[in-house]
């Protein structure tokens, strides 16, 4: 269905070496983009194990261990799994039995990759991983050694800066540089989230839901992934990041500011997270601002996962309605959209400079 990694050159003897040197496989540069991760499968056991790794993380829950662990293992892992299995049950890829993130990485994946081969040949070997779940960072990073990468840019596909995304995949991938004995030299892709093609990709997705809605909503709400206040006073630039690209969006659509609004979701645990929660403000729009028409689109999410088509397709949409909304418009997220493609090739691009040349 998807298009597959080119063929391995054959390794080789080096020149003027011994006759029992190992033979070398020639010099490529590895592109590796990774998103958050999938279980793999909503079953108990796949779900617990994915939680677990997942919610162990320091970086997402930084909670101290002898604390959080036995709360974790033995009371949220007993019973979450069943919740989060069933909600990713009413999203899952039935037919390749896989989550729609793994389906949609994959597509980005060999968009990219036939991009980047047409551009620079065969020296450059495009690959996906997830921080959490399949295919693993470490494996991957494996993968890319073998078949001769001297070179990794490393791209977290997330257009915006977080502790609890960006930084934890970046770490994974500096744990796994860690295992290899030649260790390839590494870039990582810094956030994109002014990058004026990406800004332009979200803004035409927002276009062409606008001109096919029967009704003009009357309201867009952006709304990202939440986190706790406290990071955000600890330094994390997330939340700054996030109200530039709603700022930039609407500057590009030329809409007032009442026509567009930043939100978070994905509330968890006890602490404060950033404000306004989408689920309550768009209760609120509908109530107290007699808002009947509101679109939704997930800028900070490159794919659309289980907290774009089950959270806000379904619970927030659920909220407004419960509240009097009556139309809601759920923009989805730029996925392989051709646009967001040309955006994400146009990044890589530009951290590439010093490392290929284009093919002739």
């Amino acid at each position: 269905m998807f298009d597959k990694t080119p063929p391995e050159r054959p390794a080789t003897c080096p020149v003027h070496a011994a006759p029992d040197h190992p033979a070398i496989k020639p010099a490529r540069v590895g592109v590796l983009v990774a998103n958050l991760g999938t279980p793999d499968g909503y079953d108990y056991w796949s779900m617990r194990r994915y939680l677990s790794e997942f919610l162990s993380d320091k970086r997402v829950v930084d909670y101290s261990a002898w604390l959080w662990q036995p709360l974790l293992q033995l009371v949220i892992l007993s019973k979450r799994p069943f919740a989060s299995g069933a909600n990713y049950k009413s999203i899952w890829n039935e037919a390749e039995n896989e989550s729609p993130l793994l389906t949609i990485t994959k597509k980005q994946t060999a968009a990219i990759r036939a991009k980047m081969v047409a551009q620079y040949g065969d020296d450059v070997r495009v690959d996906f991983c997830m921080r959490y779940g399949n295919p693993s960072t470490p494996s991957k990073v494996r993968e890319m050694v073998e078949a001769g990468c001297t070179k990794i840019l490393f791209f977290p596909l997330y257009p915006h800066y977080a502790g609890a995304t960006s930084a934890t995949a970046n770490d994974k991938f500096f744990q796994a540089l860690m295992k290899e004995k030649r260790q390839p030299i590494a870039r990582v892709v810094a956030p994109y989230f002014e990058d004026p093609a990406y800004i332009e990709a979200l803004a035409q997705s927002i276009e062409r839901a606008y001109a096919s809605a029967e009704q003009r909503p009357e309201v867009l709400i952006c709304s990202y992934h939440g986190m706790p206040e406290r990071y955000l006073k600890e330094g994390d630039p997330y939340h700054c990041e996030c109200q530039k690209t709603t700022r930039l969006l609407r500057e590009r659509l030329g809409w007032d500011k009442t026509e567009i609004r930043t939100t978070f979701q994905s509330v968890f645990g006890p602490e404060e997270w950033l404000k306004p929660y989408t689920v309550k403000e768009v209760a609120r729009l509908a109530e107290e601002e007699g808002i009947k028409r509101i679109a939704v689109c997930a800028p900070a999410f490159s794919a659309d996962c289980i907290e774009t088509l089950e959270e806000i397709n379904e619970e927030i949409k659920e909220s407004f309605e419960e509240a009097g909304g009556e139309h809601f418009t759920y923009i989805p997220c730029l996925n392989d959209d051709p646009a967001h493609i040309d955006a994400l090739c146009g990044v890589i691009d530009q951290n590439l400079q010093g490392w290929l040349k284009t093919a002739d």
